[in-house]
């Protein structure tokens, strides 16, 4: 495997596998519909009640439950086809849609609804993380993984950008129909192109066919206790920990310091095109770093570059502590973006390190562990803007993310290729 690492693939390489097209499509149809579904939601529930507390719930209100599935549904992204899991989570999510369109529910339902199907989302998260692992070697893996993440983080960005004017034109019922829609797009796409299950894990092995599914479930336990004892298996499996903390803290901090930038900018008196392209600007930089960086370097200059990009993406918010002019601004918001292409350089560690028959949970707890912390930096550094200025809470972000940074330094450090 480490031989397969050290050849540079492409992007094209990438592509061509038609299993990888089948995850790419539905992960860009289903991430964007999720981001439109969360604004007309929003718009919505702000029209019914003038709450500001219940319209930002309602913008996070698919990250937090998802810690739920993660922590007790996992198990399942190892147990069941990935075609079905994946085909069914875009399934059920379609038919929230079509609810949310023609029920007219109360707001405590609809949210109450969106939360509940979140808690299936680690589950396909982990099944396509499981799919990746399956259908891609060596160094076409980690640009895969690149891929994956590049899609839901810019299909976020157009989702945000687009929503507010798609509830306008449409409506919110109609918008509701639209992400249905590409659900279940995504939901056909899925069930055609991904290949049936051509096993089924169970602890370190693997069975044929429906009568090994029905087997393992009763060899195996519940699915809640085997996804507990999964859990606990990758906690206490040598570096896993520390990989999983190493990707999801810096990333929680990034969050904090972009939760930060509406009042940031009502602060410093920036108009709206401004901040709009404040708010893009991280984005931008994190499209920058995973091209140019998993294009230009090798796979060992990458995981050489690790600990660099990782104080790339931290030291910029510090330097917000000052006043400075909006292009200054900017320009550390799209540097920081770019350092989180520390991603690419940290994919074959955690894919060697993690069990093998434990795949696809360890990439649902992966997801689960990194929503859910996105979930919480942002409100911790939004308290302490309450108190401080919102300038020095942001850069509070970024020494956070640089102390964490030299702390997890063995996690970081590469490992000899050879």
């Amino acid at each position: 495997m480490i031989d397969e690492f050290t050849t540079k693939a492409t992007y094209g390489q990438v592509f061509a596998v038609t299993r990888f097209r089948a995850v790419f499509a539905g992960r860009l149809l289903g991430v964007l519909s999720d981001t439109l579904r969360s604004v007309a939601l929003a718009v919505l529930v702000f029209d019914r009640t003038a709450s500001p507390l219940l319209t930002a719930m309602t913008l996070t209100i698919g990250f937090l439950p998802q810690a739920v599935g993660g922590l007790f549904l996992a198990a399942m992204a190892d147990r069941f086809s990935p075609r079905t899991l994946i085909s069914t989570g875009y399934a059920l999510q379609c038919a929230v849609g079509l609810v949310l369109a023609f029920g007219h529910l109360p707001v405590a339902a609809a949210l109450g609804l969106v939360a509940a199907v979140a808690c299936l989302t680690p589950v396909t998260t982990g099944a396509a993380g499981r799919v990746l692992a399956e259908i891609l070697t060596g160094d076409t893996y980690v640009l895969g993984r690149s891929l994956s993440y590049l899609v839901a983080v810019s299909a976020q960005m157009v989702g945000m950008a687009a929503g507010g004017a798609l509830v306008v034109w449409l409506g919110v019922e109609r918008t509701m129909l639209v992400t249905a829609g590409a659900h279940l797009i995504a939901s056909v796409i899925s069930r055609l192109c991904l290949s049936g299950p051509k096993a089924v894990r169970t602890g370190g092995s693997t069975a044929g066919g429906s009568a090994a599914l029905g087997g393992s479930l009763v060899a195996g336990g519940s699915i809640v206790r085997r996804t507990l004892q999964g859990n606990a298996a990758l906690v206490a499996a040598p570096g896993v920990l520390k990989l999983i903390m190493v990707q999801c803290l810096p990333a929680a901090y990034l969050a904090a310091a972009g939760s930060l930038l509406i009042p940031y900018a009502a602060q410093r008196a920036f108009g709206p095109t401004e901040t709009g392209t404040l708010l893009a600007a991280t984005s931008v930089g994190m499209l920058i770093g995973d091209v140019v960086v998993g294009r230009a370097f090798a796979p060992a200059t990458r995981e050489r570059l690790v600990l660099p990009l990782l104080l790339v993406m931290g030291a910029p918010p510090v330097t917000l502590v000052l006043d400075l002019p909006y292009p200054a601004v900017a320009a550390a918001y799209v540097i920081t973006g770019v350092g989180s292409a520390y991603l690419l350089g940290l994919q074959r560690r955690f894919l060697e390190a993690v069990p093998p028959h434990l795949q696809g949970q360890s990439f649902a707890l992966l997801n689960t562990t990194t929503m859910t912390i996105q979930g919480v930096g942002p409100l911790v550094f939004g308290v302490l803007a309450e108190f401080l200025p919102v300038g020095l809470a942001i850069a509070l972000t970024g020494v956070s993310s640089v102390t964490t940074t030299l702390l997890l330094r063995s996690a970081i450090r590469p490992r000899p290729s050879g």
